[in-house]
């Protein structure tokens, strides 16, 4: 290799994925995808816990869709909402409830 292609190749490492959506971006782009999946949820809450660079997500969903399905199958339906967004992220909390009445 020469010079130039590992300083490109190392310029691309060294600054993080492209086109990667950060803060507020990523937080409207997720709650419109949760949004469509859960019409019925009384809340859905996407907060960008990283300062802002978008690495690091709290995600916070009450929906009758729920209704029967343990924490483990709840959160891997948030997950599969998300995959394509939590490919970019450092990491993601999520929290799932069912609504009480």
């Amino acid at each position: 290799m020469n010079k130039i292609k590992i300083l490109q190749l190392l310029s691309r490492v060294w600054n993080g994925p492209q086109n990667v959506l950060t803060g507020k971006q990523a937080e409207e782009k997720m709650t419109t995808l949760l949004r469509n999946k859960f019409p019925k949820a009384e809340l859905i809450e996407v907060c960008d816990v990283s300062g802002g660079c978008g690495a690091m997500f709290e995600i916070n969903v009450i929906a009758p869709e729920f209704k029967g399905l343990n924490t483990v199958k709840q959160h891997r339906i948030i997950n599969e909402v998300l995959k394509e967004e939590i490919k970019d992220m450092h990491g993601i909390r999520i929290h799932t409830a069912i609504p009480d009445s």
